[in-house]
């Protein structure tokens, strides 16, 4: 093989893998989201897609504090093993990256307090109430699902699954963490 020919089957496989990267990412937004009913108070994580960084957490939520218009605190909390059990957190800065439709927030976290991680999330559908809402990456590998209340009937569940599961994710890998 010329070094031409390599040249051209790696430019290939380049664009093949961005084309494929751009079709996995998560569906757009479907409703505005109100600031200040959304992105305040406490949210409790009621199913979410397994991942390394929640082993053995239950219990978790998020909590939201407006600052400004686009800039938001973020404290995600859970417990570790049980419901009573030693309270794990992390939080950050958080800044609204579509102002007007406002579903879409970056976090800035710092791990161990010294290591930047940050992680895009957006809300992919809402109660019009806002008592639920639907939340994924732009990867379309983590999806959650979170509400207010952390004792969701098994109706209201089923829907929220459902939901889930019409904007395309694999609703099989859910898992639904103990809430106290």
């Amino acid at each position: 093989m010329t070094a031409r020919t390599l040249v051209i089957a790696a430019a290939a496989l380049l664009a093949a893998g961005v084309a494929h990267a751009d079709a996995v990412r998560a569906p757009a937004p479907a409703k505005t989201v109100d600031v200040a009913r959304f992105y305040s108070g406490v949210w409790i994580e009621i199913g979410r897609h397994p991942m390394k960084l929640t082993d053995g957490c239950v219990a978790g939520a998020t909590e939201y504090k407006p600052v400004s218009a686009t800039r938001i605190e973020v404290l995600d909390t859970c417990h570790h093993g049980t419901p009573a059990g030693r309270l794990d957190s992390i939080g950050g800065p958080g800044e609204i990256l579509d102002p007007g439709t406002n579903a879409k927030l970056h976090v800035s976290y710092r791990l161990f307090g010294l290591f930047p991680a940050g992680r895009d999330y957006w809300v992919l559908d809402h109660a019009d109430d806002y008592s639920w809402f639907i939340s994924a990456d732009p990867s379309f590998r983590n999806l959650w699902i979170y509400t207010r209340d952390p004792h969701v009937d098994p109706a209201t569940l089923k829907g929220l699954i459902g939901k889930a599961q019409a904007l395309g994710y694999d609703t099989s890998k859910l898992e639904f963490p103990a809430q106290p």
